[in-house]
């Protein structure tokens, strides 16, 4: 059931970070932001030869050159002329870096800018933002600029494409160029309950405070959603692994039609890069091949899969608004926070993200950044499929452009929820609505199952 809207105040957080009074702070904020997006696009580009920078290494994606243009582009397109009103540094290439006009798999063919040209114009752009973000008031009247958005709203795009990037480098062969520390363990895994109850009643849903969110996290709303058991953590490759030794891709009654015609179509036997090799079960991660870990939460799943999954356990995927009460509700407080641990920014103690490790933390790690419900891992490590389609929001309206959530609604796609390691936190909080088609196994997915109470 859904009564909207509502206002945050009913039950959202007030958010942390700079000042909203304080444009000043506001403008240091977004400096930061878009600094720490450009210094991961370069390790992410810089890491690998002007070969491989041109290559495609999976029709599913891009050349890792074409998203360094367009990171420009968009940021040229909406800080340069939509905020600033300047000219077109470069008209001709609008069209070569339109994500909507050309798909994945065509871009290749496109005269691309070379490596080079490429670097030197995000560059160049850059420099002029920075000019632009330092003179501009951050004006009320202004949506574009209100609270810094267009500068918070084009961070957030880097870091997407950041996301899409590294994609690219797990699809890629050949050896590993990218590094990173293992994460933390938990330190109370084998005392952790399986599941927690989510008691059933109305909360908010979506933002209408939260100053860089996007349009279709906005605007928030009342939920009732009647009490459901949660997993306590994502599903494990090891619990996946009894799945798939059950003989689960072998028998349709898992299925969604579509999702058997993709199995027998395709012939999978288990998540994208595993593989058997005699009596163990190794994948591939980043250049490396390693057992694969069973304490971890298992990666690459599509949607279908997932689902497959929770029939086999005798459970079933959270829906989204489920998913959501669970990471935000306080029913102490009865106000729905940021982030499962409350209002305050992530930390390194709390949730993997920022590609500060390059895999998913042991279920259970992260105790600091639990929920009220004990929840854990609910931000990072894992997107997390959802069974909802991706919809508006009662009351949404399209902002600042229709293609960003708007052409994307309806049963095609599905949402997944709470970020992933590879997901950077000014583009991660607990209201974020990520969406993709289940199909989808490259991108850096898993789950958890859910039942009813």
């Amino acid at each position: 059931m859904t009564h909207s809207p509502a206002p945050d105040a009913a039950g959202a957080g007030v958010p942390s970070g700079p000042d909203r009074t304080d444009p000043e702070a506001l403008r240091q904020h977004a400096r930061a932001a878009l600094l720490a997006a450009r210094e991961r696009t370069a390790l992410l580009t810089d890491s690998v030869d002007d070969h491989e920078l041109t290559a495609q290494h999976s029709p599913l994606m891009s050349p890792l050159v074409w998203d360094l243009a367009h990171i420009g582009n968009q940021e040229e397109l909406w800080l340069l002329r939509a905020v600033a009103g300047q000219d077109a540094m470069r008209p001709e290439i609008d069209g070569l870096y339109d994500a909507f006009e050309h798909p994945r798999e065509t871009r290749p063919a496109l005269p691309l800018l070379p490596p080079t040209e490429a670097r030197a114009y995000a560059s160049e752009v850059r420099g002029r933002v920075l000019d632009v973000l330092d003179g501009t008031a951050l004006r009320e009247d202004r949506p574009l600029l209100r609270d810094g958005f267009a500068f918070g709203m084009i961070a957030q795009h880097e870091q997407q494409h950041d996301e899409t990037m590294l994609i690219t480098h797990q699809l890629r062969a050949g050896p590993a160029v990218l590094s990173a520390p293992v994460p933390p363990g938990p330190t109370d895994a084998d005392t952790l309950a399986a599941e927690v109850l989510v008691p059933g009643g109305p909360f908010t849903m979506g933002t209408s405070t939260e100053p860089w969110a996007l349009d279709n996290e906005r605007p928030a709303h009342v939920r009732d959603v009647p009490a459901f058991f949660l997993d306590t953590t994502p599903v494990t490759c090891g619990a996946y692994l009894r799945f798939v030794e059950d003989g689960g891709y072998a028998q349709r009654r898992w299925w969604a039609p579509e999702g058997w015609t993709m199995v027998r179509e395709h012939e999978l036997a288990a998540p994208l890069f595993w593989h058997r090799d005699g009596g163990r079960w190794l994948r591939r991660r980043f250049g490396v091949t390693e057992t694969v870990p069973e304490d971890e939460p298992v990666l690459h799943v599509s949607w279908y899969e997932a689902d497959a999954y929770a029939r086999w356990a005798g459970r079933r995927l959270p829906s989204e608004a489920e998913w959501e009460k669970a990471a935000r509700h306080d029913p102490v407080s009865g106000r729905s926070t940021r982030y499962p641990w409350g209002d305050e920014d992530p930390t390194p103690e709390r949730a993997n993200l920022g590609q500060r490790h390059l895999r998913p933390a042991r279920a259970g790690a992260y105790g600091a950044g639990q929920s009220p419900f004990g929840v854990r891992q609910l931000i990072g490590d894992v997107w997390e499929w959802t069974s909802s389609d991706f919809l508006p929001h009662p009351g949404f309206a399209a902002f600042p452009y229709r293609e960003y959530s708007e052409v994307f609604f309806g049963p095609a796609h599905k949402v997944l929820r709470g970020g992933s390691f590879a997901v950077d936190p000014v583009a991660c909080r607990a209201t974020f609505r990520n969406w993709d088609l289940p199909v989808r196994r490259q991108i850096f997915s898993g789950f958890r199952t859910a039942r009813d109470a």
